[in-house]
């Protein structure tokens, strides 16, 4: 297996599933995994941490949010280093800078700017 050569998408929308992954295959040319939560990233990263060279999570899900999602994998040894990109249709500049200051490494409100997107996420895997 080659090490950071996927990117996770965490969104429980099916539609923004779509999208975001569909986004970053064809731009990035990178596979893509798609959790429709937390607990399924979760298992992904615990499966395959090595394999994920960004994370990016939707704010807003049902259960455990990606605030908290963020939290689990900061605390994990594991995965405490994946830069993560938050995601949320519920956009303000408050929510940006929470979410920055949080932890994540980019902040995007939906409907994504691909172009902007795809030239920050560039930037977030180095």
């Amino acid at each position: 297996m080659l090490e950071f050569s996927r990117i996770l998408v965490v969104e429980d929308d099916p539609d923004g599933q779509v999208v975001v992954s569909h986004v970053v295959t064809q731009t990035l040319a990178m596979p893509v995994d798609v959790a429709k939560n937390a607990k399924e990233a979760l298992k992904f990263l615990s499966e395959q941490a090595n394999a994920y060279r960004v994370a990016i999570i939707d704010l807003s899900m049902p259960e455990m949010d990606g605030w908290q999602l963020l939290s689990t994998i900061r605390n994990n040894p594991a995965t405490a280093e994946l830069p993560c990109v938050a995601m949320t249709a519920y956009h303000s500049s408050r929510t940006r800078e929470e979410a920055l200051k949080s932890g994540f490494v980019g902040y995007f409100s939906k409907p994504i700017d691909t172009v902007t997107f795809t030239q920050q996420l560039k930037k977030f895997m180095g």
